[in-house]
């Protein structure tokens, strides 16, 4: 029996892709330079998602199985193309800045995986609740991410954030000190799997300590 809460909770911290699926890392780590590179390739592969799950669950009672698999690949392939042709469209310089990111969207495990393992059995429904927690979870971390590589590496949040935002976004750029020289690691794939480690040890720290505090207590021994 699923609710909301355990679909959420599943996917933004108990089974989040980018956490502890670990799936999607390449992406995940090349193009999370920077804040708005984590969200805009975090929020297509969310809209990827969204729309993958609520295909394959309307069409559930269609497909046969010898060809669901390859049926999934192209019902996925053909929503990546669609929004790697509006962000061209519509936003450029971040489409170009994602490169060819966008277009191995279409390889990410996480989106097959919900396919069959969730949104292929469920009713329309719960595969877009589904798809809207695992893909939000996956764009947290990907923001997650960027944020502290950004902050660490060039001392900045939100820089070239007129790429996703508009040219109302001109202004969000936030500096750390004007002296900040950077820390080059910080930006480099070396930096990305460094902070994406030290984001794993804390989540799995917090659920230890959070495990360990609800745990009852253990009784004293009689003498």
């Amino acid at each position: 029996m699923h609710t909301i809460t355990a679909i959420f909770a599943a996917g933004l911290w108990r089974n989040n892709p980018g956490l502890v699926q670990l799936l999607g890392l390449c992406p995940l780590l090349a193009v999370t330079s920077t804040l708005v590179n984590g969200l805009g390739l975090g929020l297509a592969t969310l809209f990827t998602l969204l729309v993958s799950n609520a295909v394959v669950s309307a069409s559930r009672g269609w497909l046969r199985p010898e060809i669901r698999i390859p049926a999934y690949v192209l019902i996925i392939a053909s929503t990546v193309t669609a929004i790697e042709l509006s962000m061209n469209a519509w936003f450029y310089g971040l489409y170009a800045g994602l490169g060819i990111f966008v277009p191995l969207i279409v390889t990410n495990c996480t989106i097959v995986a919900r396919a069959e393992a969730f949104a292929s059995r469920q009713p329309l429904g719960w595969a877009l609740l589904d798809g809207l927690a695992m893909g939000g979870g996956f764009t947290l971390v990907l923001a997650a991410l960027g944020a502290v590589r950004e902050l660490i590496g060039q001392g900045t949040l939100f820089a070239d954030a007129t790429l996703l935002f508009g040219a109302s976004a001109q202004h969000w750029t936030l500096s750390v000190s004007h002296g900040y020289p950077g820390f080059l690691l910080a930006l480099l794939p070396p930096g990305a799997f460094l902070v994406l480690s030290l984001l794993v040890a804390a989540k799995n720290w917090l659920d230890d300590a959070l495990a360990e505090r609800s745990s009852p207590p253990v009784a004293a021994a009689g003498p």
